[in-house]
């Protein structure tokens, strides 16, 4: 585990609009839940570059409304003023950047949407489930066995 960095501003809106862009139409606990996760990875500090939140939240495949080919990415750029959900989303990001809000997830730091089930969750065992959303601690995460090896084809030269 490592200290926590000082949350910037970019750390909490990015947090805030990830939260909304995942999990908005989830249930307070669910959006909860997410930011959980987040602040989970950045203690453990297992990725050199995910020394803050923004640097997690936007990392490649953990939240895909931050790929540009998500539906949900174009609707980052479009949050309407005021928007009730963000107001919620952006609360729980500043508990959660500041240390004061409570992991319902027991450590989660791997989650996908009950809905969709990732090729990686195939056969694993959730920790919990909040929201419609599953949880997961990564050093539980059991590898598939090896495959075998393909064979090689060696053509001789002719002479």
């Amino acid at each position: 585990m490592t200290k926590l960095p000082p949350p910037r501003a970019i750390d909490i809106e990015i947090l805030a609009m990830t939260l909304w862009a995942e999990a908005a139409d989830k249930p307070v606990r669910a959006i909860e839940a997410l930011a959980a996760l987040v602040m989970n990875r950045l203690r453990q500090g297992r990725d050199p570059n995910a020394r803050h939140i923004a640097a997690i939240c936007r990392a490649p495949f953990l939240f895909s409304c931050w790929n540009r080919r998500d539906p949900r990415h174009a609707a980052l750029r479009a949050i309407p003023p005021g928007d009730a959900a963000l107001a919620i989303c952006r609360r729980i990001a500043q508990r959660a950047a500041s240390g004061l809000l409570p992991d319902p997830t027991g450590g989660a730091t791997l989650w996908h949407d009950a809905a969709h089930l990732p090729a990686w969750a195939v056969g694993q065992a959730s920790i919990t489930e909040i929201g419609e959303l599953c949880f997961y601690r990564t050093e539980e995460i059991i590898a598939p066995p090896p495959r075998a090896a393909r064979p090689v084809l060696v053509l001789a030269e002719a002479s």
